[in-house]
């Protein structure tokens, strides 16, 4: 080849290496662009401390892919979608499902087994005179959440109409909503229609609120009498006071959750019925007392479990 043939194809072959090169880039370019649509990576938020009954403390974020979409049957197959909500029903219903009647209350207010074979050490947690503030209601069921405990948390009517929400959100968080009365009075200073009215409102408010009445009932103070029992016997409510006092209440043990734990052992027993209130100090002391129960072998029964007191024990003077 001469020098002059060998400078003039030397542009030419110049252009073809450039037009080559960006023939390669713009073919890399669509690959890529196709790979992302391939297979996206999915945002998904998942509940934090979600339990049998379904209720869900603070969302927490994970990233999942399709891939583990579609082992949940959230792919794009039909049938795939199709087995995933038949699976998440089913999951529902045994979330839903009620526990079996296994407990009672017997004369003096503790919670007791109806046969030899059921758990004796247990407690029954109990919070008063709510709801009241958001803030308490969450660290009260956020430390049962963490100690997968339930409780109930017998509410006042009059509150429950200044703040419905807040009775939504002990049901939606899946506690157990009790009738404490309508104004948190002396009911056996009442007249029967008053001490009638005091209950009944409750369990439709609460029903109206929640879609569901109450089962259980505390009188304020523990006063009741025989006309009291009677009211609750004709609205199904399994009545009781309580067999172990926290005195939260007690103004010498305000802001001092470590008298509220002391005051709850000292009195610790089978079957311990726990009366606590949503009260601050409550709220810090909640953790370390399930704590110290649970290290003490104590189990938290699940007030769904408690039904009226079976024929046998009834006549045996347990009730």
């Amino acid at each position: 080849m001469t020098p002059l043939l060998h400078k003039k194809l030397l542009p030419i072959a110049a252009a073809c290496l450039i037009l080559s090169s960006c023939g390669q880039t713009d073919a890399q370019n669509e690959q890529a662009t196709s790979n992302q649509n391939a297979i996206p990576t999915v945002e998904t938020t998942t509940p934090r401390g979600s339990n049998e009954s379904g209720q869900v403390s603070d969302p927490l974020d994970s990233s999942v892919t399709t891939d583990q979409n579609a082992n949940s049957g959230n792919s794009s197959d039909p049938s795939g979608q199709t087995a995933g909500a038949d699976q998440n029903a089913e999951n529902a219903a045994t979330e839903m499902a009620e526990p079996q009647l296994m407990y009672h209350i017997n004369k003096a207010y503790n919670v007791v087994p109806n046969d030899e074979s059921i758990e004796k050490k247990v407690v029954l947690l109990t919070f008063d005179d709510g709801p009241k503030e958001k803030e308490m209601i969450d660290g009260l069921i956020d430390t049962l959440d963490k100690h997968q405990a339930k409780a109930i948390f017998f509410v006042n009517g009059y509150r429950v109409k200044a703040h419905p929400e807040l009775l939504q959100l002990i049901k939606e968080r899946g506690q157990i909503i009790g009738n404490h009365s309508w104004d948190h009075i002396d009911l056996k200073k009442e007249s029967a229609a008053n001490m009638r009215k005091q209950i009944e409102d409750v369990q439709k408010i609460v029903k109206d609120t929640t879609g569901e009445a109450p089962r259980f009932f505390r009188p304020p103070f523990g006063s009741g009498n025989e006309t009291t029992h009677q009211i609750a016997d004709d609205n199904d409510l399994v009545y009781m006071t309580w067999s172990n006092g926290s005195l939260d209440w007690d103004s010498k043990n305000k802001n001092k959750p470590d008298a509220v734990i002391a005051n709850v052992l000292e009195q610790l027993h089978a079957g311990s019925n726990i009366l606590m209130h949503e009260l601050p100090w409550t709220v810090e002391a909640l953790d370390e007392l399930l704590t110290q129960l649970e290290q003490k072998g104590y189990g938290f029964v699940d007030p769904r479990s408690i039904g009226p007191a079976p024929v046998e024990a009834e006549a045996g003077g347990t009730k």
